[in-house]
């Protein structure tokens, strides 16, 4: 059978950034194509935004498929499923599917979603992510526009529930694979801190919660979570079981577009020689990620006596690996690429992945 076609689910609330993040991922996708599934009400165009900075080579223009019957979570079955089941019955299949909810979407509902016969077998929820306004959430808010949001709501008529703001951000938090505290840049490092903190509190053992300024996420974070949300609800418990709408649009503050990059990110590559156990360097890897606030760690692994490279690859604790092929003429040596935050101790990090 075809391995499973990984799908990101991208929520937050109007204003918080989930388009321009969407934007820079295309813009830096490297080669992989991808299909975007905008939950898009209104008249914001931010499909057509999306496509400036899409390619053909990531993203031709029927690789884009707008929803604008309202939210997401309240069509599913008139929206969202016919729009899957086209896009998995192409034959130029895409390699990843990033779904933008609308911004007052519950994301439990559409992750449920996955679990429909017909794509259960075919694609699989690689992670939710969940983009917060990290000015708005500090100064006691969960959107920099109320107002927008209660216009929009106010607009959709398929919307099937008037759930609090304070509600929906917890159902958002709750469902989150990765939170994304964006705007960062407007925050003192005070309140960045604090606001990371809780958040890290306030979510379920093993989330990550990342700093972003203008969405601007390394993609290897971003995308290839290998989560399988879909088979994981009852970790994702909801706080009500109805519903809301907002919209997508950029709602960042667009006067210094793309000038962050990847500033708040850092990566470096980490060469040992063989390991003995296989299984006692997983935990190896597992004890100093969690030592060390690693967001990501892939690489291969040469163990001693065979003849296949392992390949590791590490989201936060969770370490997975596989013997892949051969090493052939390629030097027996470990090598290993290590993503996170700015700010990493990358000789305590060296020293723990090669005792």
């Amino acid at each position: 059978m075809p391995a499973k076609i990984p799908a990101t689910v991208v929520t937050g609330f109007l204003g918080s950034g989930k388009t321009t993040l969407i934007r820079h991922m295309l813009q830096n996708a490297g080669g992989k194509r991808i299909a975007l599934i905008i939950n898009e009400f209104g008249d914001l165009g931010v499909d057509g935004d999306i496509l400036k900075g899409c390619g053909d080579d990531v993203c031709a223009e029927d690789d884009i498929v707008e929803l604008s019957n309202g939210c997401i979570c309240c069509t599913v079955a008139d929206d969202f499923i016919p729009t899957m089941e086209s896009l998995l019955a192409r034959d130029n299949k895409p390699d990843h599917i990033v779904i933008e909810t609308s911004g007052l979407a519950l994301p439990q509902p559409l992750v449920r979603a996955f679990n429909w016969p017909g794509i259960s077998t075919k694609v699989t929820v690689d992670g939710v992510v969940t983009v917060v306004d990290g000015r708005a959430v500090t100064d006691g808010q969960f959107a920099h526009n109320i107002a927008a949001i209660d216009a929009q709501r106010a607009q959709d008529d398929n919307l099937d529930h008037e759930t609090p703001l304070s509600e929906l951000f917890e159902d958002q938090i709750a469902c989150a694979d990765m939170i994304v505290v964006n705007k960062t840049d407007l925050l003192s490092a005070a309140e960045s801190d604090a606001l990371t903190a809780r958040l890290k509190s306030e979510s379920r053992d093993g989330v990550q919660v990342v700093r972003a300024t203008m969405g601007a996420l390394p993609v290897d974070v971003l995308l290839g979570q290998g989560i399988g949300a879909e088979s994981d609800l009852a970790a994702r418990h909801e706080v009500h079981h109805h519903h809301h709408h907002d919209e997508d649009e950029d709602g960042d503050h667009h006067n210094h577009e793309h000038e962050h990059g990847h500033d708040e990110f850092e990566s470096f590559i980490v060469i040992r020689g063989e390991v003995n156990d296989a299984t006692a360097f997983a935990s190896q890897v597992a004890d100093t990620i969690r030592a060390n606030n690693i967001l990501r760690l892939k690489g291969f692994v040469a163990v001693a006596g065979k003849p296949m490279r392992l390949t590791l690859q590490a989201v936060g604790p969770r370490v997975d690996s596989y013997f892949d092929q051969p090493f052939g003429t390629a030097p027996r040596e470990t090598r290993l690429v290590v993503i996170g935050e700015a700010g990493l101790d990358q000789a305590t990090i060296t020293a723990a992945l090669q005792a």
